[in-house]
């Protein structure tokens, strides 16, 4: 009874609507294996529940806006697409379609300004999440336009994914996929110039859509991936930049592929967390122990067993494998309530019941919205060639960050994507009024990626979250300070105090049962309140 009460919870925390639910099969596995171990992704916090769908036949006017409605937004909002060539250098070639939404301000007050909000991956669709944005910047929304815009490889902007294959992804055994031979199966399907989806060309096309709308002036939230779209925009356009927020940064001078020592990071922070638990500890005290057993077990061999899909409750053959197994933790650890379910379905998983972890697998299903095509252009184009020796051999001792890499280097050795200019990876210079927002239990972006970026920003604020994981904003009073921010157009007096406050869930500690902390004896994550609240101006 107990383990269909946490199978119930973990389905439920799953349950999400996407436009690649539905994708299964080699592929798929393939896709979700590039996923759970390599993207760099937008918060699952944030994302998880609001993905949404434009009506397609209100998405078709050339140039100009028309009126459509999206899920998850009651208002009738305005929506288009810009023409652009798929290859800047060819204007007379190939034309892309690049489509954007608006949710107009309810007050109207500042028709010169809109906030536009940069989805993450890469390969997210920011128009999927309009709901999700609308809900965190409600605030900016009653003063200012929010400005949504599917960048170029993603959603309606000539999407870049791979068709769906036949076999489930939950019996097929993607620790043995031949990453190489997919991806080349991959690219056969997609009717593009890959190596024309990268972030410079996306960053044009962004300023296409502001100069088309009219604004003069954007304040700029980028999230994951959609922080480096928001950095690129501040070297390219400042002009027409008015504020800043980076949520769960990723530096200029950091490749993506180092996420591997992050993820590992954030593990330990959530056996750390456990042990530091009075409850959590004394129900799990072996928790790190029973993780690294199920790893040797599963390293041995897939476990094969019938089990109840966690999506449709149908009886259904499951190979858990080692990716699997990483990977559904992984994704557990982007949103705290989930993440609190981690411990109790490690354990099982332990005892050979692999049921509870089976939903936070589920997360890892659809690819969580990403176009894989595009993630594979921007990440083989712009964070390949930074791999260094001390890389490699830091990802020989980390499963996450050798699979990541072995995957990304037979990926890219297939998309032939052009390495950028070495100037991309310079910081970030700039007195652009800036917040950076970062969360201390982030398995993605650490806060020391947070520090990196603000290197060169002369007019910034960084803040850590102790209890946040990605996506600072949707998960405390972060909304609020964007909002401060594009209110008053400064950083000055942003003061993160609020921050401080203890947003952690209990862990459960069995599949019906959550004890309350005791914040007496639990240690902060961070050790320096200053660290936690830090602030450069």
């Amino acid at each position: 009874m107990r383990d269909s009460m946490i199978h119930r919870k973990l389905s439920n925390a799953a349950q999400r609507p996407s436009p690649t639910r539905q994708l299964h099969g080699a592929k798929a596995a393939w896709c979700t294996r590039m996923l759970s171990i390599s993207a760099l992704m937008l918060a699952m916090a944030s994302s998880a529940t609001w993905a949404s769908d434009v009506k397609s036949q209100q998405m078709t006017t050339v140039n100009k806006t028309d009126t459509c409605y999206v899920e998850g937004v009651s208002d009738r909002l305005n929506c288009g697409f810009v023409t652009v060539p798929e290859n800047p250098n060819k204007p007379d070639g190939k034309q892309i379609q690049v489509h954007y939404v608006v949710l107009p301000a309810v007050k109207n007050a500042n028709h010169e300004e809109a906030l536009l909000a940069i989805a993450g991956g890469p390969g997210q669709s920011a128009i999927d999440n309009a709901a999700g944005f609308n809900a965190m910047l409600s605030k900016v929304h009653q003063q200012r336009d929010i400005l949504l815009i599917d960048q170029r490889g993603t959603g309606r902007s000539n999407l870049l994914q791979c068709d769906q294959g036949a076999q489930s992804a939950l019996s097929f055994d993607d620790d043995n996929v031949d990453s190489l031979a997919e991806a080349q199966k991959c690219l056969a399907k997609i009717d593009a110039d890959v190596s024309q989806y990268g972030s410079l060309n996306g960053i044009t096309d962004f300023e296409a859509v502001r100069q088309h709308l009219g604004y003069k002036k954007l304040h700029v939230y980028g999230i994951s991936y959609g922080t480096r779209m928001a950095q690129l925009y501040m070297r390219l356009y400042p002009e027409h930049l008015a504020t800043v927020t980076l949520d769960g940064i990723v530096p200029m001078q950091q490749s993506v592929l180092e996420i591997g020592a992050s993820i590992d990071r954030s593990f330990e922070l959530l056996f750390k967390d456990c042990q530091e638990t009075a409850a959590c500890h004394a129900q799990f005290p072996e928790l790190k122990a029973e993780f690294e057993q199920v790893v040797a077990s599963l390293a041995n061999a897939p476990i094969t067993e019938n089990v109840a899909d966690p999506v449709t409750g149908e009886k259904t053959l499951l190979t858990m494998t080692r990716g699997k197994f990483y990977g559904s933790i992984r994704m557990a650890l982007y949103q705290t309530n989930v993440r609190a379910l981690v411990p109790h379905a490690i354990h099982q998983a332990a005892k050979n019941n692999f049921q509870p972890l089976l939903g936070l697998y589920a997360l890892t299903i659809d690819n969580a919205g990403m176009a894989m095509g595009m993630h594979a252009s921007v990440v083989c184009g712009e964070d390949m060639h930074r791999i260094t020796p001390a890389m490699r051999e830091q990802a020989k001792n980390s499963f996450m960050g050798r699979t990541m890499l072995e995957g990304l280097e037979a990926t890219c050795s297939v998309w032939k994507v052009p390495a950028v200019d070495t100037s991309f990876s310079e910081p970030i210079s700039s007195d652009i009024p800036t917040l950076l927002l970062s969360g201390e239990i982030d398995p993605a972006t650490p806060p020391s990626w947070g520090e990196l970026a603000m290197e060169k920003l002369t007019n910034a604020k960084h803040f850590v979250a102790p209890y946040a994981t990605h996506g600072v904003a949707y998960q405390s009073c972060a909304n609020n300070l964007i909002a401060d921010l594009v209110r008053s157009g400064s950083v000055k007096d942003l003061d993160g105090e609020c921050l401080k406050k203890d947003v952690r869930r209990s862990f459960y500690l069995n599949a019906s049962s959550v004890e309350p902390l005791d914040v007496t004896s639990i240690k902060t994550t961070t050790t320096d309140d200053n660290a936690s609240t830090g602030a450069k101006e």
